[in-house]
């Protein structure tokens, strides 16, 4: 069935190809162009499938089709704010892939407005159906006996390798920073302000002055909404028009120029150029003593780390805990050694439980640099899994297998009831599932 002649990649110099309706499923079509659109983002990503990967490609979309039919009945609907960030989150992981927005330009012969545009649609799909099977598996809980029963049919070289985890508390302390160091930070944003103003390129100026990591990317950050941004930057950056270039603004990352690209809605693209005022080496020389001071009265057993962490440290996060730092990525106490900061991992990989390092340098959540002393709480010593020590592990281990049985159901199901027909030119394919040739 030919539906339009469209240009694959949109490169000068392609060849055309017709484009057709591939498989229905329900009310939704895949076409050609979606299977060899996906293989393009694969080789992009640098993702390799099992088998005829374009077999493999369709039966995803299969799937997705299936998904997309159900939510449709069920009126499941995305906000086009939460589309738009998991667009600029793609984008930005593809040109660190490929090296530079335009490399990806190169790659798919178009340009980035347009490469965001016709991923949209897809996007949009891929987060109703994470809704979809949200709503299929959102009740499945799994009890006790049921986490003991799958850990006992784990064999053993499935029982996952749990490697050594610290608990830490922290001292961190900021090195003061002087007004002059202030000023001159000052005076040359508003230098570049004024350059800027003059016809100067904004892009060009954060490539060359910006100490934020956007500065690559000519300091954008791409859309965000007020909840994502840092309160000041964000009331900055919605008062501005499109192309406007705001006063310095100071936030927890240092001090910035902000010009607004872009507004949709409740979401804003911007681009800035940061900088953050110098520390004299006496501030740091005595920032480092006083963290000195402190472990010293800790070692002598004249105040306990705990009561010294909510006196002394300037970390507002963990200083009302006793300093007991908290994994972000899980929300626990534990850290795996590698998901620690680079200076944390160096302080600590030789200390023992109870020991207290010297203090070092480091960067608190903003990338600002601030000095510290942590105490090893404790060490954990890599293991298999045991259901005594790891138990949280095994549940979500038993979780994830359980709805993925009530999903794989689900599927069966759905199959055998929806209207689904694939060309004869993928007959031949092994899918995974049974039922989609009918």
């Amino acid at each position: 069935m030919i539906l339009a002649v469209i240009l694959l990649g949109g490169a000068a110099g392609q060849s055309l190809i017709l484009d057709r309706v591939l498989a229905v499923v329900g009310e939704f079509t895949i076409l050609q162009s979606d299977i060899e659109n996906m293989h393009l983002q694969n080789k992009a990503q640098g993702v390799s499938m099992p088998g005829d990967e374009k077999c493999a490609i369709l039966e995803n979309f299969l799937v997705e089709k299936l998904l997309l039919n159900q939510a449709k009945i069920d009126s499941i609907i995305v906000s086009e704010s939460s589309v738009e960030m998991e667009l600029d989150n793609r984008l930005s992981y593809f040109i660190s892939m490929i090296g530079s927005p335009e490399a990806l330009e190169k790659y798919f012969g178009k340009t980035i407005l347009e490469i965001k545009e016709d991923m949209r649609s897809s996007v949009r799909d891929a987060s109703i159906t994470r809704q979809m099977q949200g709503t299929i598996t959102g009740d499945v809980t799994v009890t006790p006996s049921e986490i003991r029963d799958y850990f006992n049919d784990l064999s053993r070289d499935s029982i996952p390798y749990i490697d050594s985890k610290v608990e830490l508390s922290q001292i961190a302390i900021y090195p003061p920073v002087d007004e002059a160091a202030v000023f001159d930070v000052k005076q040359t944003l508003l230098d570049l302000r004024r350059r800027i103003l003059d016809g100067e390129k904004f892009t060009t100026l954060a490539v060359l002055y910006s100490e934020g990591p956007s500065a690559g990317k000519g300091g954008e950050i791409g859309f965000m909404g007020k909840g994502e941004l840092d309160a000041e930057y964000a009331k900055a950056a919605f008062s501005l028009k499109t192309g406007g270039v705001s006063t310095i603004v100071e936030s927890s990352f240092g001090y910035h120029i902000i010009q607004l690209i872009e507004r949709r809605d409740d979401r804003v693209n911007t681009r800035h150029i940061l900088m953050k005022p110098k520390v004299k080496p006496e501030a740091i020389l005595a920032t480092t003593r006083k963290l000195d001071s402190i472990a010293i009265l800790i070692r002598t057993d004249s105040v306990g780390f705990d009561l010294a962490a909510r006196i002394y440290s300037e970390d507002i996060n963990t200083a009302v805990n006793g300093g007991i730092m908290v994994n972000p990525a899980t929300n626990s106490t534990s850290f795996a050694m590698d998901e620690l900061q680079p200076a944390e991992f160096i302080a600590l990989r030789d200390l023992n439980v109870g020991e207290i390092t010297e203090a070092f340098k480091s960067e608190d959540e903003n990338a600002k640099e601030v000095y510290k002393i942590v105490r090893l709480r404790t060490r954990s010593s890599p293991h298999r899994a045991n259901l005594k020590d790891d138990y949280m592990v095994l549940q979500e281990m038993a979780l994830g297998q359980k709805k993925e049985v009530v999903f794989q159901q689900w599927l069966l199901e759905k199959i055998e009831e929806t209207y689904i027909h694939i060309d004869d030119s993928f007959a031949g394919c092994q899918f995974s599932r049974s039922g989609w040739v009918k």
